[in-house]
């Protein structure tokens, strides 16, 4: 069983930058792929960003690449997601997530556990 807890979200300006922290609560974090979603009002749940769990290959949405980074710290159970020149389309609820599985899955169903989310909001 994994908990997961994010943080960081807010209301900036397009241009700006915001830092989301994901806690997570089990002691073998190292052994899951880790991601983060988005959802926005009438969308469904988008990939944004996974890392993998045995060579921290990174795997990005398209539209993000350039602008987010994510990582991870193994010994403190921390996922983090770093954007960067943040645009009105990247308003979104982002939920962090962790799987069993390899490499960086972009379903979200292929995700077992998830945090409850936080609210990002850009305006123009």
């Amino acid at each position: 069983q994994v908990q997961l807890v994010e943080s960081g979200g807010g209301l900036v300006q397009a241009g700006a930058s915001l830092r989301l922290s994901c806690a997570a609560s089990a002691s073998t974090f190292s052994s899951y792929t880790m991601a983060w979603f988005r959802q926005a009002p009438g969308n469904k749940r988008e990939f944004v960003a996974a890392m993998s769990r045995t060579d921290d290959r990174t795997f990005y949405l398209e539209s993000v690449k350039g602008r987010f980074i994510i990582s991870r710290d193994n010994a403190v159970n921390m996922l983090y997601l770093q954007m960067n020149s943040l645009k009105p389309e990247d308003t979104a609820v982002y939920y962090c997530a962790a799987s069993s599985y390899l490499g960086g899955p972009r379903s979200p169903t292929l995700y077992e556990w998830w945090g409850q989310g936080t609210q990002v909001t850009v305006s123009p």
